[in-house]
């Protein structure tokens, strides 16, 4: 099977895992220190995020980018090059991030009020002094997917880290639960995985050996401004990418509780966690379609774009479907409290089944080089986040925070889903979307039947969801020639010449 398909298989699993680990860190936190304390932890961990997405600089997408079409134009003679361009500007830039955090008291209790202030620089410092380890093992990530494994990132970002967070996390919980030890459990695997980051990249490169550079070659066939001219919007729009998951904790935290703070961190995990199947099928197809369009193979990659949203809509609308009908079950999991995070689900699922419908857009935006586009869309998105959540987070506290993160996915998604179509010329739907639509209306139906009748209640999710696998088994037996079962897989196995 080729590397892509292998890619595929290994993107659901790690998803699968990622989402099942994550909900127990979550669960194990929140049982331990209370919302209040998670919400302080968490307020940390979406920093952190923020800040460590931001001084990648963008660079691991230029190197998903670029390094295929190094390997595949110039045999992979200049990736010594790519990666000096791409490590060393992250690696000074998450320093200089890292200072204020260790040296500014004044950060700290800004962002926890609630917390007392040695408490919270404490926490605070903590974080950043794990900032630059961290920034530069998701740039080496970026370039082993450059080789065309989605394997070390699985491995170290699905799979190590959500793994290795809970086996630290449950003596703590039970020997020593406090802020501190619970935030450690969280941050010592983002050091440990920087390291396995390096690791792996050694062992893509020593995999595939690249020819000496003649004379006069030793430079990058990527020039710094080209590789930058792409990085550099990309640097920017991921500021906006990762801000939209938690700049709801860091406006909650500041302007309403780190109680709610810690309810919407929850409600955050669950929807990330209904997005699995879109993220597996995005890193399984991301580098396939920039070397297609890199040797111009323009139609094989559309086909692509199409089967792949095809099988998120099938996968992952069901999954919204659930939680949408149960919000206040679901979030039981994580204590009592988390009820009042209910609203907010509902609206938060709503905005997500658009995210799933318009497929990957965002990364044929990226891997078709228009990077400044993907700029400017994600730029409108966070700009309506950030508007709507100042007015009605103060208001409506996490409903707030969710209705703002939904209009900035709705905005963000419908945008490049046009230029994708208008501009790019790529298609979404055919027959087999409307066949995968049509399934996850019908699950939608029958969980909805299903609420009305049974309540929000275990029992009833457990009866939905028993009702909505047969209606979702049926008709993806009925209809697998439509849905392209066959297809997929030959779609992934083909790669560019």
């Amino acid at each position: 099977m080729a590397a892509a398909a292998r890619g595929g298989w290994w993107g659901v699993a790690g998803s699968g895992v990622n989402a099942v680990f994550s909900f127990l860190l979550v669960g194990l936190i929140t049982r331990a220190v209370g919302a209040e304390g998670a919400g302080a932890i968490f307020t940390g961990v979406a920093l952190f995020t923020i800040l460590s997405n931001t001084c990648k600089l963008g660079a691991d997408t230029g190197l998903v980018r670029f390094v295929p079409r190094d390997l595949a134009v110039d045999d992979g003679r200049s990736v010594d090059a790519l990666l000096r361009t791409a490590v060393l500007p992250a690696a000074v830039a998450g320093t200089a991030a890292a200072v204020p955090l260790l040296m500014s008291p004044a950060v700290a209790t800004a962002l926890l009020p609630d917390l007392p202030a040695a408490d919270a620089i404490a926490l605070v410092r903590l974080f950043g002094l794990f900032l630059p380890a961290a920034t530069v093992g998701m740039v080496l990530l970026g370039a082993t997917r450059g080789y065309g494994t989605v394997v070390p990132f699985v491995g170290v970002e699905q799979i190590g880290k959500p793994v290795l967070r809970v086996l630290i996390a449950v003596p703590v919980a039970f020997w020593l639960p406090g802020t501190l030890a619970l935030a450690s459990a969280w941050l010592l695997p983002a050091f440990a995985g920087s390291v396995a980051a390096w690791v792996c990249l050694r062992r893509c490169r020593a995999a595939r050996p690249h020819p000496a550079s003649g004379p006069g070659t030793g430079g990058s066939s990527v020039t710094w401004r080209e590789f930058w001219g792409f990085a550099g919007p990309r640097a920017v729009s991921s500021v906006f990418d990762i801000s939209a998951v938690w700049v709801g904790v860091l406006l909650l935290s500041a302007l309403a509780t780190a109680g709610e703070a810690g309810v919407y961190t929850a409600i955050g995990r669950v929807v990330t966690a209904c997005t699995l199947v879109q993220l597996a099928v995005r890193l399984a197809v991301a580098p396939e379609i920039s070397r297609l369009l890199a040797v111009d193979a323009v139609v094989p990659a559309q086909a692509l774009h199409r089967i792949s949203t095809c099988w998120t809509v099938l996968f992952s609308w069901p999954l919204f479907a659930v939680v949408a009908s149960f919000p206040e079950t679901v979030l039981s999991v994580f204590g009592p409290e988390f009820g009042i995070g209910a609203p907010g689900l509902v609206v938060l699922c709503a905005a997500s089944l658009v995210n799933v419908a318009v497929g990957n857009a965002q990364t044929v935006l990226l891997m078709a080089g228009r990077s400044s586009w993907h700029l400017a869309v994600t730029a409108a998105a966070f700009g309506v986040q950030l508007v709507v959540g100042l007015l009605a987070v103060p208001v409506w506290g996490v409903l707030g925070a969710a209705v703002s993160w939904g209009a900035a996915i709705v905005v963000e998604n419908l945008t490049a889903a046009h230029l994708v179509r208008r501009r790019l010329g790529f298609t979404t739907v055919d027959g087999g979307y409307a066949v995968a639509l049509t399934a996850g209306l019908l699950v939608t139906v029958v969980m909805t039947a299903t609420r009305l009748m049974k309540g929000d209640t275990p029992s009833g999710l457990a009866v939905g969801m028993a009702l909505g696998l047969c209606v979702f088994g049926t008709s993806l037996w009925r209809y697998r020639t439509s849905l392209g079962v066959s297809e997929l897989v030959g779609v992934l196995r083909r790669r560019a010449a």
